[in-house]
């Protein structure tokens, strides 16, 4: 099931770079900065693998990731800084989430921010939803956007540089890439079980 969802999504990533080129992958990577998983790691190596080809430019393909990503993290992080905040503030009690928890999290990013915004940017999973939690702590809004961009630069040059380097083979790095997407994303489920578990266990201890 899972599997046949990431073939879907990534035969969507592909499609949207042969119609309409580095726009495609402008507007691709926008949407997987917007909290829809369309898979990044496709995206950027088959832009590469088009460069390659002579069908698109290296550079291009790269500033088109980097900026598709910087306009969908900002729009995202509006989002969560306009409407998230008070939605967890009305309807977090049902996923055990409060008030305390939120200022926590305030906290976290005025302190940690900055390298979260980065070094998020880098991380499968994770930097598909980063922007959403940097918006509802309200973090500093230019220093979040500086260091998202900045971030946002390694992961899109690597990937465009394989796809063009393997060419035809691009899609030998995925099967790289996809345990340890699989390693995040098991480990995000764990914090968010356990993070249940200790909520529901002070609750009741109450």
């Amino acid at each position: 099931m899972l599997h046949a969802l990431i073939e879907w999504l990534s035969s969507i990533a592909t499609g949207l770079i042969e119609t309409f080129g580095h726009w495609g992958i402008f507007w691709g990577m926008l949407i997987e900065s917007a909290c829809i998983p369309l898979p990044s790691e496709v995206i950027m190596l088959y832009g590469g693998f088009k460069a390659e080809e002579g069908l698109l430019s290296f550079w291009p393909v790269v500033w088109a990731g980097v900026f598709g990503n910087l306009v969908g993290s900002v729009l995202t992080y509006w989002i969560g800084a306009n409407g998230g905040r008070q939605f967890l503030q009305k309807y977090g009690k049902y996923v055990l989430i409060n008030e305390k928890h939120i200022h926590t999290a305030d906290r976290w990013f005025a302190k940690y921010g900055d390298w979260a915004a980065f070094f998020g940017r880098n991380l499968p999973v994770i930097r598909t939803f980063i922007s959403l939690p940097a918006g509802i702590a309200r973090m500093n809004f230019w220093k979040f956007t500086i260091f998202t961009f900045i971030g946002c630069i390694p992961w899109n040059w690597a990937l465009t540089w394989a796809g063009f380097k393997l060419g035809t083979n691009w899609h030998a790095v995925e099967p790289y890439i996809k345990p340890f997407s699989y390693g995040i994303l098991g480990l995000l489920i764990v914090a968010v079980l356990w993070f249940l578990f200790k909520s529901l266990r002070s609750r009741l201890a109450h």
